[in-house]
């Protein structure tokens, strides 16, 4: 349910050592009051019966429709879904509050499956406009300006027509979803719900993930060999959900006729599977230049023979221990913010003053941090689990700039205002850019500076090379998974297979660390997400290139295509900045931005 999950690890941070002043948390009640309110029945009540008028109306009769009567059809079917992601988007979000909460599970649970059941009369929406005859479309389209606005939903939906089942069978998947989601739930549950004794202490899966990050070197030891212990443990259960999910997306994949594991995916971000490839070759091919290297840099500052997995994210020896509070983060990012834009730092500053952010790490609560839109006619919602690093600071920058583009897009209404993946990433690593400038702009000297430059090196490793390394694992997943049931260990061993050449000859794996895979819960939430991080920062790293070449007229430019949302493909969108992302030189253009900053790195230790 999450829109735009960071990536795993990123949100780590070290369980409080200092005071880091009133966390804000979520007021829901901009969705409901409570899962008793009444507006709840009455928009559940409201969907069943609209759901029900919607298919007596229209299954059948959308080839009779003039364009006026089309209009309607698309206008009353994004007021169901306006409805249906006002309860989802409640009951989701109370969930990821206390995941191990019965009664949340529950509600989330029996919400899912009354709007699952209610909308299976909509399956035939889909299907019969994939019946409908191009020239036909396009003369409704040029005869209505109000309806070819949506031209873009109708082009996304007839990419689908190769794949489209009978109208029974899409019934059935449609059903049968809930168990898909029953999986993930499962997964969730179990993952918020395990403990880790570190040093006679019992942490959380957040706490423990912190520990990584922590500059006693026997501290982030004793983390990863307490994270090995309890994945270990529980191996056998992360795998049977990898293998169910896995399989259940072969079955539909098979009968659909989908070439491959990733058509899907690729299919819902609109990008052509050549600029995916790209982008994949052209990061595997920089990792000597950009892992490797900056890795075996970071050895030689620790004065270590070898990077152990714990060392990945580990604190620099020259960088000073710093607990940031929670107000000077939040003044640290708008003022970036204001930097570039004060229509930027405006928009951003209700989440911090309504109850639009939740900060705070709690018992149950999601790992990690996202940042979900619900719907249009009312407002994101950012979860983060801040705990006072410097890197939560920009994890903050990163999900704000989610949702300042999902405030911007809403205008579009709900069916053309979700970005599609690949460009949904584009505001929050800006926004990090723009934060880490600015910080870097204000170093106290060189060798703040250096710390900074490594810090935002070993961000984009992450969120490049670690990302680009999942997104393999995932092909190598689902490619074995279609031969068979995968093991434990057959899905360790394709964990560690990406691992080492990703990370560089500077690291030496524990014994331990091929179950790491088991936590990550895009693999789980949403198969192939991941390059959708690699592609925009890649895409933001030439935004920002050109930003700097030529910063006139760009602001303007640059809310146009935040506010376009998924009205546009990706070549729509890049093309007012002068950018290709189908030109294979574009990722190289992207990715030398982390060289450079590796050469200057580099350069200070001549």
């Amino acid at each position: 349910m999450p829109d735009t999950f960071r990536p795993a690890l990123d949100a780590a941070t070290d369980q409080g050592a200092a005071p880091l002043g009133d966390l804000p948390e979520w007021d829901l009640t901009d969705l409901y009051a409570a899962p008793d309110a009444p507006e709840v029945a009455r928009d559940l009540d409201w969907l069943k019966a609209e759901c029900r008028a919607f298919a007596a109306d229209y299954e059948g009769k959308l080839a009779g429709l003039d364009a006026a009567g089309l209009l309607r059809c698309v206008e009353r079917n994004e007021a169901i879904e306006r409805v249906a992601g006002r309860l989802m988007s409640f009951a989701g979000l109370r969930y990821y509050q206390d995941t191990t909460d019965a009664d949340r599970a529950k509600f989330l649970s029996d919400v899912q499956e009354k709007i699952t059941d209610d909308t299976t009369p909509l399956v035939f929406f889909t299907l019969e406009i994939n019946r409908l005859p191009e020239d036909h479309l396009d003369a409704l389209f040029a005869e209505n300006a109000a309806l070819a606005r949506y031209k873009p939903v109708f082009d996304r939906i007839r990419k689908m027509k190769p794949y489209q089942l009978s109208d029974e069978l899409e019934k059935f998947l449609h059903d049968t979803g809930v168990v898909g989601d029953a999986w993930e739930r499962l997964f969730d549950e179990t993952i918020a719900g395990l403990t880790f004794e570190v040093d006679g202490e019992t942490l959380g899966l957040e706490a423990t993930l912190n520990l990584l990050t922590d500059r006693d070197r026997a501290k982030r030891e004793a983390g990863a060999r307490a994270l090995a212990r309890v994945f270990g443990a529980n191996i056998r259960l992360f795998a049977r959900v990898h293998n169910t999910q896995a399989k259940e997306k072969e079955v539909i994949d098979r009968w659909r006729g989908m070439p491959t594991p990733q058509t899907g995916r690729h299919l819902a971000n609109d990008v052509e599977p050549e600029v995916v490839e790209a982008l994949r070759d052209a990061v595997v091919a920089a990792y000597p230049r950009l892992s490797h290297r900056y890795y075996e840099l970071k050895r030689k500052w620790m004065g270590l023979d070898k990077l152990q997995v714990w060392d990945r994210n580990a604190p620099l020896p020259m960088q000073a221990d710093r607990t940031v509070p929670w107000t000077e983060a939040r003044e640290t990012v708008l003022r970036a913010y204001e930097g570039f834009s004060p229509e930027l730092a405006t928009l951003a500053e209700p989440f911090f003053d309504n109850g639009w952010i939740d900060a705070g790490v709690t018992p149950g609560k999601a790992p990690g941090a996202f940042a979900h839109p619900t719907v249009t006619d009312a407002h994101p919602y950012i979860l983060l689990n801040y705990l006072g690093k410097p890197r939560d600071v920009m994890t903050l920058a990163h999900e704000l700039g989610h949702g300042v583009h999902q405030r911007l897009a809403a205008g579009q209404g709900e069916m053309l205002s979700r970005t599609p993946l690949t460009l949904a990433e584009t505001a929050s690593v800006f926004g990090e850019m723009l934060t880490f400038r600015r910080m870097l702009a204000n170093a106290a000297d060189a060798n703040e500076k250096r710390v900074l430059l490594a810090g935002k090196v070993e961000d984009m490793l992450n969120t490049v090379v670690r990302q680009i390394a999942f997104y393999d694992f995932e092909c190598k997943l689902h490619a074995a998974r279609r031969g068979g049931e995968l093991t434990p260990d057959d899905i360790n061993a394709l964990w560690m297979s990406v691992q080492g050449e990703s990370l560089g000859p500077a690291f030496e794996f524990m014994e331990g660390y091929e179950t790491f895979w088991a936590y990550i819960p895009h693999f789980v939430h949403s198969p192939f997400y991941v390059y959708a991080y690699a592609f925009g920062d890649g895409l933001v790293n030439a935004l920002y290139a050109a930003y700097e070449e030529a910063p006139e007229g760009f602001e303007a430019k640059y809310f146009d295509m935040l506010r376009a949302g998924g009205s546009k493909h990706h070549s729509a969108l890049l093309a007012p900045f002068g950018l290709d992302a189908s030109d294979p030189a574009f990722w190289d253009k992207g990715l030398s931005m982390i060289e450079r900053f590796i050469d200057e790195l580099e350069a200070m230790e001549a």
